[in-house]
């Protein structure tokens, strides 16, 4: 059965002053399909999602919903004001479920006194409502709001709270448990997870899977894409590319596609090149046949249709992180540790160790204490009870989500400066503009800056350190998908030992050796990646005991890359060598030209020479000397001609 066409954006156009945001946008959403926009910061996700929704308009195109639908929008900031308790503000939802609850109730009273043509007309009324209020589920409705709002991680006790003594992100919470119960056909939703816990995740990833409606999700969570979408919408330089797969299928492409987008952009640029010192050597022949084929040439290249260069794989930011000294085996030795605040007890007697080169993710539900352990493994928070003992040679760097060791008065240039004052001004801009602070940027303050910009400076710290211990606490905060990709290729080739919290589950997955989760005020141990986690986290408790050595390569793998690699360097080696040898035979051709042309020049002097004027004997010699050079020198052009393609 094919799905019918429930949205179609058309050609799509929105500018802000000279900046072309959407360039000629065209997708279609089909009935119950999950779909993704992606693309970096600035990209123009929410402004195309706004036009959808009529809140801003389109330049020109057009967006085409179908008759009868409705769209359900939850926006990343919302002003919300719910006068009334959690549970009733949800219940407020269901009102047209309640109020045709009642209509049936008031129907039921009605028929006992009624027989007759009365009778069936109520009748046929009363099997339409009760038939549209199981269509609606109406005899399950509390216990659908109730397992909505524990999904989203409301406990029964939040249940009788007012909704204006929540949090910024429980009230978001609760404004998406209110979409998701009033079921629209078009569910959008802009950075959903922002606000919940992995159990939460996991729950909506659920729900939205099984959503009879369809969904447009625009998000950063990579792992959440990849569990729902069978569609992803990439915005990228203003122009829209549609991929038909889920998160990990559409990277795969992208990257494919990129790199072939760039290899042709590169040949381009070099068949380009070429051409222009083609032309240039030509004209410097200075013959007329020489001039016409560079004229010719030159009409030609104008007539290419150039490429764009594409937006780069990676972005323009470079992260590298090298320890410059070696630990020693331990790196972590965490006994009886134990914290509480006030009457809050995070936890009691853990034990933790963490080895040499191990990448240790820390997972556990909000409020449960990953940060507050963090912080006490840097001192900057005091310990209740147990001891924390870090190993020989081992040197913290530390990336805190609030930015706390950051001098928010501080200008971006002088964080750098202050902390590693040994560094050349010329050293801290190179380090800046790789996390792309070029020109006066370096000179904004850092508490003008953005989050996603302060965690750029404090990542350049990080850098800078040539730490062996990595202590990082969300570190994919506030960043686009780019610049995790760039962050995961460092933390994964980075040699020495990772500590990290994350909510962020593709980071981990693509980064952790190790898993420990703190979960009912104890550690759970998970040797693997988060999808081992996944696959054993309700059947596997695991235990805090240590470090496993997990290997990445078998022998014969390791076997097989080693010769291709160095089939690779001696294919490599010999194009290098004939490229070099057709070097050295255009350079000769060129000497041999210039000399010939020097010769042909030195006849014409003594052909313009008073006393050769009436000597017959000696002009015919220099002509056929002359004819014979000229002759050697188009064939000379014609061979460099031919070679220099």
């Amino acid at each position: 059965m094919v799905n019918k066409m429930i949205l179609d954006c058309q050609n799509i156009c929105k500018s802000f002053g000279v900046d072309d945001i959407l360039k000629n946008i065209s997708f279609h959403l089909e009935d119950k399909e999950k779909m993704a926009i992606v693309g970096i910061n600035g990209a123009g996700k929410t402004t195309l999602i706004k036009i959808i929704i009529g809140e801003e308009p389109a330049d020109s195109g057009q967006v085409i919903i179908s008759k009868d639908r409705t769209i359900g929008y939850l926006s990343q900031h919302q002003d919300m004001n719910f006068n009334d308790t959690v549970y009733n503000v949800m219940l407020d939802v269901m009102k047209p479920i309640i109020q045709l609850s009642e209509k049936i109730r008031e129907l039921e009273l009605a028929m006992k006194d009624l027989e007759g043509d009365e009778l069936a007309n109520i009748l046929e009324t009363y099997n339409r409502y009760t038939h549209e209020f199981e269509y609606k589920n109406g005899y399950a409705y509390e216990s659908e709001l109730t397992g909505v709002l524990k999904g989203l991680g409301f406990a029964r006790e939040d249940f009788d709270r007012h909704a204006n003594t929540l949090s910024g992100g429980q009230k978001t919470r609760l404004a998406l448990g209110r979409l998701l119960l009033l079921k629209p056909d078009i569910i959008i939703l802009d950075e959903p997870t922002n606000h919940l816990d992995m159990e939460s995740i996991s729950w909506l990833e659920g729900f939205l899977a099984a959503y009879q409606g369809s969904v447009i999700i625009v998000s950063h969570d990579r792992y959440f894409l990849d569990k729902i979408v069978t569609k992803v919408v990439e915005l990228d330089n203003g122009e829209s590319h549609v991929y038909n797969g889920n998160y990990s299928y559409y990277a795969e492409k992208r990257f494919e596609i990129r790199a072939n987008m760039m290899k042709a952009y590169l040949n381009q640029q070099a068949e380009i090149k070429h051409q222009e010192e083609v032309i240039t050597k030509l004209k410097q022949f200075n013959r007329e046949k020489s001039i016409k084929r560079a004229e010719s040439r030159e009409k030609a290249l104008d007539k290419i249709d150039r490429l764009e260069k594409p937006t780069e794989v990676n972005s323009e930011m470079h992260i590298v992180l090298e320890p410059s000294v070696l630990s020693g085996d331990d790196v972590l030795t965490i006994r009886g540790l134990s914290k509480s605040f006030a009457d809050n007890t995070l936890f009691t007697d853990l034990d933790m160790d963490i080895k040499r080169g191990e990448h240790v993710a820390l997972i556990g539900g909000n409020g449960t204490g990953k940060t507050t352990i963090l912080k006490m493994i840097n001192r900057l928070l005091a310990k209740d009870a147990g001891t924390i003992v870090l190993g020989s040679r081992v040197q913290i760097g530390y990336y805190d989500q609030e930015h706390q060791v950051l001098n928010m008065s501080n200008t971006i240039f002088d964080e750098i400066s202050d902390a590693y004052p040994e560094l050349t001004n010329t050293r801290i801009r190179n380090v800046l503009a790789a996390f792309l602070f070029t020109g006066d940027d370096v000179f904004k303050r850092i508490g003008d800056l953005s989050g996603g910009e302060r965690g750029r400076v404090s990542l350049a710290k990080l850098m800078l350190s040539e730490a062996n211990f990595l202590i990082l606490d969300e570190p994919t905060n506030h960043l686009d998908i780019v610049s995790k990709e760039i962050l995961e290729n460092a933390i994964k080739n980075y040699t020495g030992t990772v500590l990290y919290v994350s909510h962020d589950r593709y980071f981990i997955n693509q980064t952790a050796s190790r898993i420990i989760e703190l979960k009912d005020k104890n550690l759970h141990n998970y040797i693997g990646n988060y999808d081992y986690y996944e696959s054993h986290r309700n059947y596997d408790t695991g235990t805090p005991s240590g470090f496993s050595s997990v290997s990445g390569h078998t022998v014969s793998e390791k076997n097989t890359s080693d010769s291709e690699a160095k089939l690779t360097w001696q294919e490599n080696k010999a194009r290098q060598a004939a490229l070099r040898k057709k070097a050295n035979e255009l350079k000769k051709l060129e000497d041999k030209i210039e000399k010939l042309e020097n010769n042909i020049a030195e006849i014409d002097e003594q052909f313009s020479l008073p006393e050769n004027a009436t000597n017959s004997s000696l002009l015919n010699e220099l002509t056929s000397k002359r004819n014979a050079l000229q002759s050697e020198l188009d064939e000379a052009y014609e061979k460099w001609e031919e070679m220099s393609e």
